[in-house]
């Protein structure tokens, strides 16, 4: 079996890594960020001259890295040859590739090993939101039912359910250390609030819409450890059923007919092995998100009155110091206290001033006198009829709140009913008046009056980018209707 390095310089250059480990990597970074997005949209590559004006505005952004001891600062002087260099380095690092084509046109590619590295180094900087997902529970129902093994589910096909088992704990187990690195975030953010906004922002607003409601509450919900007690019953029960290993065991020898029976049942016993000890990981990593959930809940009341304490002692003691002013200087401004020579302490503000002068203040409005209101005479009905017209259709264009219940009554269904935008789109939006209907619905979505509610998927996903659709040359990002 080959070595992991072995391989994966086979693949790519020893230079391909070192330009994340040098001075100047989050240039680097910045720069194969910024190239890899705009190639990736499209696919005949892109222009060198607008590679390089792209990574000229990334090394504009990375002015303060001028005095880095690296080659490249030492010999470029202006930033259009430091991103020269910079293109070049990537380029020889195997990051890029260069393409000329008959016409002297150089179009640059990015390379698939360095996409797949790319799309690692953002999920490492942005992390995803923690999920947990069915995955562990359905390898429960799978493989056991009361603590006995579940035959209706394995009889017609075992092998590729124990596989399917084995690929569903893996992305299980990964969920949940995705869980408990969250958590652990969160409690760093917490200890760093500085305010009780956003230590009321963290555990509210992140902390138990992100984690508490739809990770740990559904963790919870799910009951794993008397899950996880029947299913190691069940696969200690599976080693017994000489049908089952069988079948398996010919499956594993269609699949790989180099294979011995000996070695295939060795193979199929080893996968069993496996999914028990994966099964063993689950109770213990559940348990420690348990008690980092704790934690975070224990150091966010105590940073809440820590804050809230150190917050009213100050406001206390700013509230002291001027009682006492008011007590004994009553009717002295405070300017003139230190013609008396007494020694008050030292304001620590600046000035006593409007810091924006009187212009800053609110300027009462002016009332007017309350005069007669003179009727018109001799008006054209023309002119009455179009001023009608034109109000009624100023109503009808409006794009109010009563537009979009109005909008939400015409689709079917009763509470609850849920409309996708590429329903509505095909079937309720034919013309420009029905666009304008349904943009009032998503600029009144968080209205107190409105009759629906809008669920973005990209928001839900904490996603930077959404999927589109297209109608009447009008570009919509997709979204949910929900009746109330």
């Amino acid at each position: 079996m080959n070595a992991l390095a072995t391989q994966l310089f086979r693949e790519v250059r020893p230079d391909f890594f070192r330009v994340l480990a040098g001075p100047l990597a989050r240039l680097y970074v910045d720069a194969l960020d910024a190239l890899e997005r705009e190639t990736s949209q499209r696919n005949q590559g892109i222009d060198r001259a607008e590679a390089l004006a792209l990574v000229e505005q990334v090394v504009e952004q990375h002015e303060d890295l001028a005095d880095a001891s690296d080659e490249l600062v030492a010999v470029a002087a202006t930033n259009r040859e430091r991103a020269r260099m910079v293109l070049d380095t990537l380029r020889a690092a195997g990051w890029l590739q260069e393409e000329e084509r008959s016409d002297w046109q150089k179009l640059i590619f990015f390379d698939p090993s360095g996409t797949v590295l790319l799309h690692a180094l953002r999920r490492i900087a942005f992390p995803e939101a923690a999920v947990f997902s069915d995955k562990l529970v359905n390898v429960c129902a799978t493989l056991s039912r009361g603590g006995e093994v579940n035959l209706d589910a394995l009889h017609e096909d075992p092998w590729a359910q124990v596989e399917t088992c084995v690929a569903n704990l893996q992305a299980g187990l990964a969920e949940l250390r995705g869980m408990q690195k969250s958590i652990e975030r969160h409690t760093k953010q917490q200890l760093a609030a500085t305010s009780l906004k956003e230590n009321l922002a963290l555990l509210y607003d992140q902390f138990a819409e992100r984690i508490g409601r739809t990770c740990y509450a559904q963790l919870v919900h799910s009951r794993l450890p008397t899950k996880l007690s029947e299913t190691h019953r069940a696969l200690e029960g599976l080693s017994s059923h000489a049908d089952l290993l069988t079948k398996m065991q010919s499956e594993v020898m269609r699949r790989d007919p180099a294979l011995s029976p000996e070695t295939a049942m060795a193979r199929v016993r080893l996968r069993i092995n496996e999914l028990e000890e994966m099964l063993q990981q689950i109770e213990p990593l559940a348990d420690m998100i348990d008690r980092r959930t704790a934690e975070f809940a224990r150091r966010s009341q105590a940073r809440f009155r820590y804050l809230q304490e150190t917050a009213s002692e100050n406001r206390a003691r700013v509230q002291r110091f001027f009682e006492t002013l008011n007590q004994h200087f009553s009717g002295w401004r405070v300017a003139d206290i230190d013609a008396l020579g007494l020694e008050v302490p030292a304001l620590a503000v600046h000035d006593v001033r409007i810091p924006g002068g009187l212009e800053s203040l609110y300027t009462p409005r002016l009332r007017r006198i309350a005069g007669e209101i003179e009727p018109l005479e001799d008006v054209d009905p023309r002119h009455v009829d179009h001023a009608l017209a034109q109000l009624e259709s100023n109503l009808r264009d409006s794009l109010t709140v009563s537009r979009a219940n109005h909008f939400i009554t015409t689709l079917p269904g009763n509470s609850g009913a849920s409309w996708s935008s590429e329903e509505l789109l095909r079937q309720h939006v034919h013309n420009d008046e029905d666009v304008a209907a349904l943009i009032a619905c998503l600029l009144h979505a968080r209205s107190a009056d409105a009759r629906y509610e809008v669920q973005v998927p990209r928001r839900e996903s904490e996603s930077d980018a959404g999927s589109f659709d297209t109608k009447l040359q009008y570009r919509i990002e997709r979204f949910t209707l929900v009746k109330k």
